[in-house]
């Protein structure tokens, strides 16, 4: 008879280690009928990375689906909304901007919307409200609106080390999650290569039947256990470091920017993220092009003052991702599995969509796990490369004359995927045929923003005859014109709705 799953051990705590854990004992919340018992063990002595404060618009989802108060998590985690992403000097390094807002151009399914707006890069303003919101400084919603409501699609910034915390209390509290802490001494494997057990350092050994690597770059069982090699990417996505800096505000009422500021440097980027209490910025960038010093010295410019005397933090990073994500019975879940660079929060959402499958599709023995694997391998390797694709789009239209920058334009840089992507879009945008349904983390739509906003046209004239609905797209241009006036004029300033809701729920 094949071996029960019954016992899941996640190994490392953390975002990836917590959230992981919610979303599985949420999924099996009955689990001591069940018999599924979940286990997290994590060493007092590890820190975690903890500098990734945006997230995806899947988390609404994802915190509503373990039972968390929204208001909750804003209270406990300093939480702003994000709307999207503001990019900055990306395509001239002039003062140019664009944004990735989260919420879909309006008629977005029914009719693409750019063959009719008169200048490409305007097509995120002119198609979406959302734009105009963020440039305000608004809330994604009202006071009336409830939580997880809203006009506008969000996501949101956090301390990801509170976060971490709110997590943790959760699983303990309300889900039945038992935690260890102890650290790892040894990884037990049968003839196999199965992990049988876990000798720690002040406990017995403990056995489980299927083990979640969250240990983040040490890949403790992944990597070091099972060998499972690495694909570098680095020839396509050039970053490998990462300076952070937490800045307080001038004073308790500054205005909060609503979404994920990314400014182009000479070689990398700086992100600009605003919590309630500080903002969180740091600098991406390639060590081949820029010193250490060369980048603190960016991050000090572009703070200016209020950067005097702050402590900078520095994370190194190899950009990649495992060859294989489940092998035998460990999965790798975070940055054990892979990690390109923070831009657009791909992270987190990837450690959302690989607990939420290995709970949907937990194998009830040893007999299926296989299987299982299989298609879960294959699901991530398809993530993994599209989220490549994705971030390549960001650099490789750029006008900018820098020498990081213009390696990001060389062909031998681009994906084949991609290329064969932009060849299409050359004489039409993205749309929803061109992705895979389900498994996407990203729409046409965000395609279509960055594409567009990177101030590249498709030849549209070579298929004139399928965009004759002038009056249809002038229609829905005129609609969004109408309904961001309305939203300018109804939504309050993001920090004031922010103080009055969570006053309003004490």
């Amino acid at each position: 008879m094949p071996k029960s799953i019954t016992k899941i051990a996640i190994v490392g705590g953390g975002t990836a280690g917590w959230l992981t854990a919610a979303i599985l004992a949420s999924q099996h919340k009955n689990h001591h009928m069940s018999g599924i018992e979940i286990t997290l063990i994590e060493s007092s002595d590890i820190p975690t990375v903890g500098v990734g404060e945006g997230t995806w618009p899947t988390m609404k989802n994802t915190l509503q689906q373990i039972g968390l108060k929204e208001s909750d998590v804003f209270k406990a985690c300093h939480a702003t909304f994000k709307q999207g992403g503001k990019f900055v000097n990306w395509v001239h390094g002039n003062g140019d901007f664009y944004y990735h807002p989260f919420t879909v151009p309006l008629g977005y399914g029914r009719i693409d919307l750019a063959p009719y707006v008169d200048d490409i890069k305007d097509y995120a303003p002119e198609s979406n409200f959302q734009h105009a919101i963020c440039e305000a400084g608004l809330a994604p919603r009202g006071m009336a609106e409830g939580e997880y409501q809203g006009s506008c699609n969000y996501a949101y910034h956090l301390d990801a080390g509170a976060f971490a915390e709110v997590l943790k209390q959760h699983c303990k509290t309300n889900l039945n999650v038992n935690h260890l802490i102890d650290t790892v001494a040894t990884v037990n494997q049968d003839e196999q290569g199965d992990i049988v057990s876990l000798s720690l350092t002040d406990n017995p050994d403990f056995y489980a039947d299927l083990f979640i690597d969250c240990t983040g770059l040490a890949a403790l069982l992944i990597g070091k256990t099972l060998k499972v090699p690495f694909i570098k990417q680095d020839k396509v996505l050039f970053n490998d470091r990462a300076l952070a800096m937490q800045v307080p505000y001038e004073h308790d009422r500054s205005p909060i920017a609503s979404h994920t500021i990314a400014t182009a440097q000479d070689a990398g980027w700086i992100w600009d993220i605003g919590l309630t209490h500080r903002r969180g910025v740091g600098h991406v960038y390639s060590s081949q092009y820029l010193t250490d010093e060369q980048a603190e010295q960016n991050l000090r410019n572009y703070i200016g003052p209020a950067a005097e005397g702050l402590a900078v933090k520095k994370i190194s990073y190899q950009s990649g991702h495992r060859e294989r994500f489940w092998q035998n019975n460990c999965v790798a879940v975070g940055m054990a599995g892979g990690f390109v660079e923070p831009l657009e929060a791909t992270a987190i959402m990837l450690i959302e969509m690989s607990a939420r499958f290995i709970a949907e599709n937990l194998p009830v023995n040893r007999s299926v796990m296989a299987i299982t694997a299989k298609r879960f391998n294959q699901q991530m390797s398809y993530r993994w490369r599209r989220i490549i694709d994705f971030l390549k789009l960001h650099y490789m239209l750029t006008k900018r004359k820098e020498p990081y920058w213009q390696a990001h334009c060389d062909i031998e840089s681009i994906p084949q995927s991609l290329q064969e992507d932009l060849a299409i879009w050359a004489f039409r945008g993205p749309t929803s045929h061109d992705f895979n349904g389900p498994i996407e983390l990203f729409p046409a739509a965000s395609y279509q923003y960055v594409l567009y906003g990177m101030e590249f046209k498709p030849d549209f004239s070579q298929q004139a005859h399928l965009y004759q609905q002038q009056a249809q797209a002038q229609s829905i241009l005129q609609r969004n014109q109408q309904l961001t006036q309305q939203m300018l004029s109804n939504l309050p300033p993001h920090r004031d709705f922010i103080t009055k809701w969570l006053a309003s729920t004490y």
